[in-house]
């Protein structure tokens, strides 16, 4: 049942990380990269899609990763993945507390009603996530070490 557990929380954090890490350095540049406002409408929709589903996926990585920390106790490489968890906790106070309120005002955003600092808003949403899927990587990392 823990190797279960193990596996299903390793994949769901590592399925994550690929997704903010693919946000990150593949989908964002390309939007960037679109001619007049198709970039603006495809990250306002991307907040939107993502936005949605994201907190659950946090949450849940967390609660997958508690509770490994929980389950296998006294097994070898729990210190590890009780530092995973204080990552995945800091990954989700970073999304409250900074990515989240840019998130909330761009996915509303259309060529007529965005602010002047569009542009601003949005790079620093990116240099928040590239923090954030720093953190993220370290805690999927520490996951699987603790699995070897």
């Amino acid at each position: 049942m823990l190797t279960a557990l193990e596996v299903f929380t390793t994949v769901t954090v590592g399925l994550m990380v690929g997704v903010e890490f693919s946000v990150a350095f593949v989908v964002n540049r390309i939007l960037d990269a679109l001619p007049e406002d198709a970039g603006q409408l495809g990250r306002a929709h991307g907040g939107r899609m993502l936005g949605a589903l994201m907190p659950f996926w946090y949450i849940g990585s967390l609660a997958l990763t508690a509770a490994w920390a929980v389950t296998g106790w006294h097994q070898a490489g729990t210190g590890l993945v009780v530092i995973a968890a204080g990552l995945l906790i800091v990954s989700v106070i970073m999304s409250v507390l900074l990515l989240v309120p840019i998130n909330n005002r761009g996915k509303t955003w259309t060529p007529d009603n965005r602010p002047a600092d569009w542009k601003q808003q949005m790079n620093r949403w990116d240099r928040y996530h590239y923090a954030r899927v720093t953190v993220i990587i370290a805690a999927f990392t520490l996951l699987v070490t603790a699995l070897t």
